[in-house]
This record gives C-alpha cells, structure tokens and sequence, in this order.
C-alpha cells in the first residue's frame, strides 16, 4: 500500500521528578539535602532512511510516545535520561506543525535527521536549592513535560524531473522506456495509481531521476480524481515534463489538454507555473499527430519533443534535453526560512509568561510559562508554596491582578488548581 500523507500525535518524554531527600547518618552532623534530580525525557526524532518508500508503517499510529525520564533518589542518585524516540520516515519526508502551521522539518537528504518533540528537563533535587541561607530545603520539583504536537507528516518524492499530463497519455509508456521503472501499464484511464520513480540515463552517461505522476484531470487541485493526492510529488522537481497526447486519440483538443493541465498546477501552487518545462509530443505515429503538432506549434513556444513511447521513438532526444537543463538549474530549497520553524528562534522568540481573564468570577491566569512553572512545583510542603508564591510576585502577577480590580478573597485558577487571592 502507497501511503503517503498520515496524520499523527507525538508525545515527547515527561521529565523525571527531583527527589526531597535528607543524610541521615549517625556520625554525620547537619547532614542537609540528599535528594538527586530528575532524568531528562525522551525526544521524538525523525530520521531518513533511504529503504523506506511510503509512511504506511506510521498509517495506523495515532500517537507515538517518548519514554519518560527516571525520578531523582536519595544519595543524591540522579535520575537516568530516557533513549530517544527514533522514527524512520522515507526521503523527502515533510513534517508539519498543525497548530502552528510551521514546516518543522524537511527531510531530504541521506541520513538526515531531525528532532521533531524535544522531551522535558528532569526536575532538581532538594539538593540544588541549597544555598547559605537556605542549607535544608524541604522541597524539590516535578520534571517538565514534554512536547505535544498534532503534526502532518508527508512524502514529496526527490525526482529531478516529473512527468505530467491527463490520463493515458504516455507518461508511464515513456518512463518505462528509459529507465528500470515497470509501472503497470493498460488501456484505461488511471491505471497508475501511485508515482513512479525511475533512473534516467543521458546519451553520454549522465543520470537523474524521473517521475511518472498518476494522471491528473480538470479539478485535480480541488480533489477531482487522484491529481491532488499526487500533486505534491511535483513541489520538488527542478523540470516538468508535459506529456501531450498530439493525436488527440480520445477526441480532444491537445492545445486545450496542456493549457488545462497548467492550470491545475498553478492553482495547487503558483510556484509550480514558474519551473522550467518542455513538451513531449507523444502518439505521433498515430493519424492526425502531424497536423496537430502544427497548430500546437503556433500556440505553444515552448521546446517540444515528437516522440511515439510506444515505439520507442525519439526518447533519448528528450532525456538529453533534460540533463541539460538539469546541469543548468540551481538546487532551491523546497521552503524558504519564513516557513521552516527554527527550533532555537522558537525556543527563545519573545513571548508573554502570562495573560489574565475574568471568567464569571474567577481570574484565570495562563500561558506557557506561568503554567509551566505551575506543572514543575510540588504542592508537598509549604516552603515549596511560599517559593511558586514568590515566583508569581517576581513575575508581576499580583501587581497585575491589583492592577485589573482583584480584591482580597477573589478566587484565582491555574489550571485546575484554585486559590484565594490575598493582597
């Protein structure tokens, strides 16, 4: 099965909690903090490998999960940092944030691999709060969670060359011709039903790659037959290839066919239009190929191939067109920065730590940080809430509360958790 589009959660490792521990040895005098920290969670990286084809071993995964850094103990034990999580994605692979619409990372080239959910910090130990003021703390912290993310991961397939056209128009006939490819080939329309890619060799030895796209027809942009499943296929080739039916062997009009076809690229994506292409003049053996070509010729300015796929005809003209233009042509990348989420630009992009909302009567305070440092306090003792007390002060929460109207006795929520307000 050719799968090539999946959606998926992931779930980066939580960080191991920080242990409150005390010595408690019979000749060790004020023996202060034991307590160790917590192990760093798991991260979830995707990385290439080159055997893989399609994202069916992804298919029927609803979530993949990080393991979980291991808690703190006594004797100042830290925790153990949890393994990665490694996923195999095929080359070409496109991950995509959907809640944030950024590309996360474009996996195209061999052995690539990025990290896609980075796992939480482990929590410290009662140990790593002793200061000269403080030489027995009675409280440590909970690890950070991990990344959540809802994301798109989907396969562009790395061809130099893509051949494109309506249905039974040649274009596996021709990839079939010259390359290795052996797609399935029949007198009906959509027989291929996935791409196929092909290694394409030039008169004097030089080789690139080819793709034969299932066929596309009028409204493949917008879901019309299988245009828009495939049409990604395209995004990364250097030349398009138009495959023309210039005998008009099904009763229509070759000029009409191509200019419908670019149609259909442009409105999936106006980059496409811009590509360098030619056209591969196919079917000229059959009647009428000739005197359609000339009317074609005064329409279209493009360079165009005569060829017959199905007599082998002329082929090797078009690969040594291509190689030459191949040589030609820069290596873009598929997205520009503004696209791609940098992972240390996100991780440090300014960012409010808290916003506060009155909902019926009751503030609620939110946002990343402030419920962050709500995750990582435990409750356990009261030093540990005078201490998330103190951050909320530090951070201008209670002057901001003041500032809004709260008044002594109002009730404040964190999540889930709800406390009074006291001036």
């Amino acid at each position: 099965m050719f799968v090539d589009e999946v959606e998926i959660k992931v779930e980066a490792g939580k960080g191991g909690d920080g242990c409150t521990a005390f010595r408690r040895e019979k000749f060790v005098e004020m023996g202060g903090p034991y307590g160790g920290n917590g192990g760093h969670g798991g991260d979830i990286i995707f990385k290439v490998d080159e055997g893989l084809t399609t994202l069916l071993d992804l298919r029927y995964q609803k979530t993949l999960k990080a393991p979980n850094g291991e808690n703190g103990r006594g004797k100042n034990q830290h925790g153990k940092g949890a393994d990665a999580l490694v996923v195999k994605v095929p080359l070409g692979t496109v991950v995509t944030d959907l809640d944030t619409g950024f590309i996360i990372a474009d996996l195209s080239h061999k052995d690539q691999e990025e990290i896609i959910a980075k796992g939480g910090r482990g929590g410290r130990g009662n140990t790593a709060f002793k200061t000269q003021t403080n030489t027995a703390p009675n409280f440590s912290e909970n690890g950070e969670e991990g990344e959540h993310k809802t994301l798109k991961v989907e396969v562009k397939m790395l061809a130099d060359v893509g051949l494109v056209g309506l249905p039974s128009v040649g274009k596996s006939t021709i990839i079939s011709c010259v390359s290795k490819s052996k797609p399935k080939i029949a007198a009906y329309h959509f027989t291929t039903l996935n791409p196929n890619l092909g290694v394409v060799r030039s008169s004097d030895g030089r080789s690139f790659v080819m793709a034969d796209l299932p066929g596309l027809i009028e409204g493949a942009s917008n879901g019309e037959g299988l245009g828009d499943k495939f049409l990604r296929h395209i995004e990364r080739t250097k030349v398009i290839a138009h495959v023309v039916d210039m005998a008009g062997s099904e009763g229509r009009d070759p000029y009409e066919d191509f200019i419908m076809i670019n149609k259909e690229l442009e409105a999936f994506n106006e980059k496409l239009i811009k590509k360098p292409m030619i056209v591969v003049a196919n079917k000229m053996d059959l009647d009428g190929a000739k005197e359609n070509l000339e009317e074609f010729k005064k329409k279209c300015h493009l360079k165009i191939f005569e060829v017959s796929a199905a007599m082998n005809q002329g082929l090797q003209l078009v690969v040594d067109e291509l190689a030459n233009m191949l040589e030609e042509l820069p290596n873009n990348p598929l997205y520009d920065d503004s696209q791609i989420e940098s992972h240390v630009l996100y991780k440090f992009k300014k960012e409010e730590p808290f916003t506060i909302t009155k909902e019926d009567d009751v503030w609620v305070i939110s946002g990343k940080e402030i419920e962050r440092i709500f995750k990582m306090t435990k409750f356990s003792s009261e030093e540990a809430i005078y201490r998330f007390a103190k951050k909320l002060r530090r951070m201008g929460i209670d002057d901001k509360l003041r500032e809004l109207g709260a008044e002594e006795g109002d009730q404040v929520r964190i999540l889930d958790f709800y406390f009074d307000y006291k001036d």
